[in-house]
């Protein structure tokens, strides 16, 4: 079936799947009666304080399209050294997210510090996203690579996991690069971040 095969019949069963509440342990610590549940307001405050990069994950037009698909995204990690694995999170209602499965390959666009509206163009949704940006193709799968990242991972889809209203997606790194040593854009309470000096 291969990557994009795998990844395709992936997004189309979960496509179909209402998010579902996670099952409640049998042994609890805590009854559910003794505390309210976390109001999603501060559940985004708190994790707010935990300071990350920012990347745009990218992807060549699949079969039948003929524009590249990209979306800006905070929630990337490392995930392993053997084999060279990384993971990036995706809400299952991005419309973005099916076009990469198809392509079944991406590449992780590391930003660096002053591409705060090259993240915002990304962030949107229905725009033509790619116009007037420059990028050259990641060399193992033609993803595009943007000009001025601070570094890129180019990755074919290695495997992809639900977890509550996103999806965890597994990639397997091919090949992988950095630019000029610089420092990266940082998100942070809400709001664009640079290292502080």
């Amino acid at each position: 079936m291969g990557h994009a095969g795998a990844a395709a019949a992936a997004v189309r069963y979960l496509g179909r799947r209402p998010v579902e509440p996670l099952p409640r342990p049998e042994l609890r610590c805590v009854r559910e009666d003794e505390r309210a549940p976390v109001e999603p307001g501060e559940f985004r405050r708190v994790l707010g304080n935990f300071a990350s990069g920012v990347t745009v994950i990218t992807a060549p037009p699949a079969d039948g399209e003929h524009t590249p698909a990209g979306f800006a995204c905070q929630s990337f990690a490392s995930l392993s050294l053997e084999p060279p694995l990384v993971c990036f999170m995706v809400g299952r209602t991005s419309t973005t997210w099916p076009r990469i499965a198809r392509a079944g390959v991406f590449c992780v666009n590391v930003l660096s510090a002053g591409q705060d509206e090259l993240c915002r163009a990304f962030a949107v949704s229905g725009a033509d996203k790619f116009a007037g940006v420059p990028y050259d193709p990641a060399p193992a799968s033609g993803s595009p690579r943007l000009t001025g990242a601070a570094a890129w991972i180019d990755c074919t889809v290695h495997a992809v996991h639900t977890g509550g209203d996103h999806l965890i997606v597994v990639g397997r790194v091919a090949a992988l690069g950095t630019a000029e040593p610089g420092d990266p854009l940082l998100f942070h309470r809400g709001r664009f971040a640079r290292l502080g000096r």
